[in-house]
Protein backbone atom coordinates (compact mmCIF):
# COMPACT_ATOMS: atom_id res chain seq x y z
CA UNK A 1 0.00 0.00 0.00
CA UNK A 2 1.60 2.95 -0.76
CA UNK A 3 1.98 6.40 1.14
CA UNK A 4 -1.81 7.37 0.03
CA UNK A 5 -3.05 4.92 2.39
CA UNK A 6 -4.38 6.00 5.95
CA UNK A 7 -5.96 4.21 8.78
CA UNK A 8 -9.84 4.66 8.79
CA UNK A 9 -12.75 4.28 11.65
CA UNK A 10 -14.17 0.55 11.14
CA UNK A 11 -18.09 0.69 10.20
CA UNK A 12 -19.64 -2.29 11.43
CA UNK A 13 -20.98 -4.29 8.67
CA UNK A 14 -24.17 -4.29 9.95
CA UNK A 15 -24.11 -0.51 9.24
CA UNK A 16 -22.71 -0.99 5.91
CA UNK A 17 -24.05 1.63 3.64
CA UNK A 18 -23.51 -0.32 0.76
CA UNK A 19 -26.44 -2.84 2.12
CA UNK A 20 -28.98 -0.44 1.69
CA UNK A 21 -28.39 0.13 -2.09
CA UNK A 22 -30.65 -1.72 -4.24
CA UNK A 23 -27.91 -3.13 -6.53
CA UNK A 24 -26.99 -5.34 -3.99
CA UNK A 25 -28.03 -8.68 -2.07
CA UNK A 26 -28.35 -8.53 1.53
CA UNK A 27 -26.24 -11.24 4.01
CA UNK A 28 -28.00 -13.70 5.76
CA UNK A 29 -27.81 -13.12 9.86
CA UNK A 30 -25.19 -15.73 9.75
CA UNK A 31 -23.51 -14.52 6.96
CA UNK A 32 -23.67 -11.23 7.80
CA UNK A 33 -21.90 -12.22 11.30
CA UNK A 34 -19.03 -14.19 9.79
CA UNK A 35 -18.21 -11.18 7.64
CA UNK A 36 -18.36 -8.95 10.51
CA UNK A 37 -16.01 -10.93 12.23
CA UNK A 38 -13.84 -11.56 8.74
CA UNK A 39 -13.35 -7.56 8.80
CA UNK A 40 -10.00 -6.33 9.94
CA UNK A 41 -10.84 -2.83 9.75
CA UNK A 42 -10.77 -0.41 6.78
CA UNK A 43 -8.38 1.81 4.62
CA UNK A 44 -8.67 4.98 3.39
CA UNK A 45 -6.84 5.64 0.17
CA UNK A 46 -6.08 8.95 -1.63
CA UNK A 47 -6.49 9.76 -5.13
CA UNK A 48 -3.58 8.77 -7.31
CA UNK A 49 -2.47 5.81 -4.89
CA UNK A 50 -1.43 2.97 -5.40
CA UNK A 51 -3.71 0.31 -3.85
CA UNK A 52 -2.08 -3.04 -4.90
CA UNK A 53 1.16 -3.27 -7.70
CA UNK A 54 1.63 -6.05 -10.20
CA UNK A 55 3.87 -8.59 -9.06
CA UNK A 56 2.96 -7.85 -5.06
CA UNK A 57 1.93 -10.41 -2.44
CA UNK A 58 -0.17 -8.45 0.08
CA UNK A 59 -1.52 -10.29 3.10
CA UNK A 60 -4.99 -8.60 1.96
CA UNK A 61 -7.65 -8.40 -0.18
CA UNK A 62 -10.18 -5.55 -0.05
CA UNK A 63 -13.85 -4.66 -1.02
CA UNK A 64 -14.44 -1.44 -1.69
CA UNK A 65 -16.56 0.74 0.73
CA UNK A 66 -16.83 3.92 -1.49
CA UNK A 67 -15.19 5.83 -4.62
CA UNK A 68 -13.61 4.48 -7.81
CA UNK A 69 -10.55 2.85 -8.84
CA UNK A 70 -8.75 1.12 -12.03
CA UNK A 71 -6.94 -1.99 -13.14
CA UNK A 72 -4.06 -1.83 -15.02
CA UNK A 73 -1.15 -3.44 -16.46
CA UNK A 74 1.83 -1.71 -17.88
CA UNK A 75 4.76 -2.40 -20.68
CA UNK A 76 8.35 -2.26 -20.69
CA UNK A 77 8.40 0.76 -21.92
CA UNK A 78 5.65 2.85 -19.51
CA UNK A 79 2.75 2.07 -21.96
CA UNK A 80 -0.49 1.51 -19.88
CA UNK A 81 -3.49 -0.57 -20.45
CA UNK A 82 -6.39 -0.18 -18.43
CA UNK A 83 -8.44 -3.37 -17.64
CA UNK A 84 -11.34 -2.63 -15.77
CA UNK A 85 -12.46 -0.08 -13.30
CA UNK A 86 -13.59 -1.02 -9.57
CA UNK A 87 -16.89 0.96 -8.13
CA UNK A 88 -18.14 0.18 -4.30
CA UNK A 89 -18.81 -3.46 -3.64
CA UNK A 90 -15.79 -4.70 -5.73
CA UNK A 91 -13.34 -6.92 -4.86
CA UNK A 92 -9.80 -5.83 -5.15
CA UNK A 93 -7.08 -8.12 -4.47
CA UNK A 94 -8.93 -11.60 -4.73
CA UNK A 95 -6.43 -12.39 -8.03
CA UNK A 96 -3.28 -12.30 -5.52
CA UNK A 97 -4.65 -14.21 -2.75
CA UNK A 98 -5.91 -17.06 -4.70
CA UNK A 99 -2.66 -16.48 -7.44
CA UNK A 100 0.19 -15.82 -4.28
CA UNK A 101 0.70 -12.55 -6.31
CA UNK A 102 -0.81 -9.68 -8.26
CA UNK A 103 -1.15 -9.80 -11.85
CA UNK A 104 -1.31 -6.69 -12.50
CA UNK A 105 -1.65 -2.82 -10.36
CA UNK A 106 -4.86 -1.03 -9.07
CA UNK A 107 -5.26 2.83 -8.56
CA UNK A 108 -7.32 4.85 -6.57
CA UNK A 109 -9.24 6.89 -9.24
CA UNK A 110 -11.05 9.43 -6.26
CA UNK A 111 -10.44 8.87 -2.91
CA UNK A 112 -11.61 5.63 -1.69
CA UNK A 113 -12.63 3.55 1.59
CA UNK A 114 -12.07 -0.07 1.51
CA UNK A 115 -12.81 -2.96 3.52
CA UNK A 116 -10.00 -4.73 4.34
CA UNK A 117 -9.72 -8.82 5.22
CA UNK A 118 -6.92 -11.27 5.78
CA UNK A 119 -6.71 -13.31 2.63
CA UNK A 120 -5.55 -16.19 5.32
CA UNK A 121 -9.20 -16.48 6.33
CA UNK A 122 -10.96 -16.80 2.86
CA UNK A 123 -10.48 -20.14 3.45
CA UNK A 124 -12.63 -20.36 6.13
CA UNK A 125 -15.30 -18.52 4.32
CA UNK A 126 -15.11 -21.18 2.01
CA UNK A 127 -15.27 -23.88 4.68
CA UNK A 128 -18.14 -22.51 6.79
CA UNK A 129 -20.18 -20.04 4.00
CA UNK A 130 -20.83 -22.17 0.60
CA UNK A 131 -23.50 -19.36 -0.26
CA UNK A 132 -20.58 -17.08 0.29
CA UNK A 133 -18.33 -18.99 -1.06
CA UNK A 134 -20.34 -19.00 -4.55
CA UNK A 135 -20.54 -15.01 -4.17
CA UNK A 136 -16.75 -14.79 -4.28
CA UNK A 137 -17.13 -17.21 -7.65
CA UNK A 138 -20.03 -15.14 -8.62
CA UNK A 139 -17.88 -11.91 -8.72
CA UNK A 140 -14.88 -13.29 -10.58
CA UNK A 141 -16.89 -14.61 -13.16
CA UNK A 142 -18.33 -11.48 -13.56
CA UNK A 143 -15.49 -9.89 -13.99
CA UNK A 144 -14.75 -12.34 -16.41
CA UNK A 145 -17.95 -11.29 -18.57
CA UNK A 146 -17.19 -7.54 -17.98
CA UNK A 147 -13.28 -8.26 -19.51
CA UNK A 148 -15.11 -10.06 -22.62
CA UNK A 149 -16.81 -7.19 -22.81
CA UNK A 150 -13.78 -4.45 -22.69
CA UNK A 151 -11.63 -6.66 -25.25
CA UNK A 152 -14.98 -6.75 -27.63
CA UNK A 153 -15.06 -3.05 -27.20
CA UNK A 154 -11.60 -2.31 -28.31
CA UNK A 155 -11.32 -5.17 -31.17
CA UNK A 156 -14.43 -4.24 -32.92
CA UNK A 157 -15.79 -1.55 -32.55
CA UNK A 158 -15.23 2.03 -33.59
CA UNK A 159 -13.52 4.77 -31.91
CA UNK A 160 -16.82 6.23 -31.41
CA UNK A 161 -18.69 3.13 -30.16
CA UNK A 162 -16.03 2.54 -27.71
CA UNK A 163 -16.28 5.66 -26.08
CA UNK A 164 -20.15 5.57 -25.97
CA UNK A 165 -19.77 2.06 -24.49
CA UNK A 166 -17.09 3.07 -22.18
CA UNK A 167 -19.36 5.46 -20.43
CA UNK A 168 -22.44 3.58 -21.10
CA UNK A 169 -20.49 0.79 -18.90
CA UNK A 170 -19.10 2.78 -16.59
CA UNK A 171 -22.66 4.65 -15.79
CA UNK A 172 -23.94 1.49 -15.31
CA UNK A 173 -21.77 -0.10 -12.96
CA UNK A 174 -22.15 2.96 -10.45
CA UNK A 175 -26.00 2.58 -10.45
CA UNK A 176 -27.49 1.60 -7.02
CA UNK A 177 -23.84 1.76 -5.47
CA UNK A 178 -24.78 5.04 -4.11
CA UNK A 179 -22.21 6.84 -5.95
CA UNK A 180 -25.03 9.22 -7.51
CA UNK A 181 -25.72 8.11 -11.31
CA UNK A 182 -26.18 11.82 -12.26
CA UNK A 183 -23.01 13.01 -11.03
CA UNK A 184 -20.10 13.07 -13.26
CA UNK A 185 -17.68 9.71 -13.77
CA UNK A 186 -14.49 10.80 -12.69
CA UNK A 187 -11.91 10.33 -15.61
CA UNK A 188 -9.62 11.73 -17.81
CA UNK A 189 -9.52 11.92 -21.17
CA UNK A 190 -5.91 10.21 -20.62
CA UNK A 191 -7.59 7.49 -18.48
CA UNK A 192 -9.61 6.80 -21.93
CA UNK A 193 -7.17 6.71 -24.44
CA UNK A 194 -5.35 4.09 -21.71
CA UNK A 195 -8.95 2.20 -21.00
CA UNK A 196 -9.69 1.72 -25.62
CA UNK A 197 -6.43 1.64 -27.02
CA UNK A 198 -6.49 5.15 -28.50
CA UNK A 199 -4.06 7.83 -28.81
CA UNK A 200 -5.12 11.00 -26.55
CA UNK A 201 -5.39 13.21 -29.66
CA UNK A 202 -7.82 10.45 -31.18
CA UNK A 203 -9.63 10.60 -28.24
CA UNK A 204 -9.83 14.32 -27.59
CA UNK A 205 -11.55 14.41 -31.18
CA UNK A 206 -14.11 11.69 -29.84
CA UNK A 207 -14.99 13.03 -26.92
CA UNK A 208 -15.92 16.68 -28.97
CA UNK A 209 -17.92 14.79 -31.57
CA UNK A 210 -19.99 13.31 -28.69
CA UNK A 211 -20.21 16.30 -27.04
CA UNK A 212 -21.44 17.98 -29.98
CA UNK A 213 -24.21 15.65 -30.36
CA UNK A 214 -24.78 16.58 -26.77
CA UNK A 215 -24.47 12.82 -25.61
CA UNK A 216 -22.45 13.69 -23.13
CA UNK A 217 -20.87 16.38 -21.32
CA UNK A 218 -16.70 16.64 -20.12
CA UNK A 219 -15.21 18.96 -17.80
CA UNK A 220 -12.44 19.09 -14.96
CA UNK A 221 -15.05 16.24 -12.96
CA UNK A 222 -14.61 13.72 -15.90
CA UNK A 223 -18.00 12.53 -17.92
CA UNK A 224 -21.25 13.16 -17.39
CA UNK A 225 -23.65 11.26 -19.62
CA UNK A 226 -26.51 13.16 -20.85
CA UNK A 227 -28.84 11.01 -23.13
CA UNK A 228 -27.77 7.43 -21.45
CA UNK A 229 -30.31 5.31 -23.92
CA UNK A 230 -28.92 7.03 -27.03
CA UNK A 231 -25.48 6.39 -25.97
CA UNK A 232 -25.84 2.53 -25.20
CA UNK A 233 -27.63 2.38 -28.77
CA UNK A 234 -24.56 4.02 -30.50
CA UNK A 235 -22.28 1.28 -28.78
CA UNK A 236 -24.64 -1.32 -29.59
CA UNK A 237 -24.41 -1.93 -25.67
CA UNK A 238 -27.39 -3.42 -23.53
CA UNK A 239 -26.46 -3.74 -19.81
CA UNK A 240 -28.94 -6.80 -19.86
CA UNK A 241 -31.25 -8.03 -16.74
CA UNK A 242 -30.27 -6.19 -13.70
CA UNK A 243 -30.29 -8.37 -10.87
CA UNK A 244 -29.39 -8.08 -6.78
CA UNK A 245 -25.65 -8.74 -6.87
CA UNK A 246 -23.50 -10.40 -4.26
CA UNK A 247 -20.53 -8.50 -2.12
CA UNK A 248 -18.19 -9.19 1.00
Amino acid sequence: MSTGAKAGIQVPCSFCPLRKQPAFRDFAPEELEFVHRFKKGELRVERGATVLAEGAASAHFYTVLAGWGFRYKLLADGRRQIVNYVVPGDLVGLQGTLMGEMQHSVEALSAMTLCVFDRERLFRLYEKHPSLAYDVTWIAAREECMLDENLLAVGRRSATERLAYLLSFLRDRARGTGFGVEGRIPITQQHVADTLGLSLVHTNRTVRKLVARKLIGWGEGGAAVLEPEALAELAHWDAGTRIPRPFI
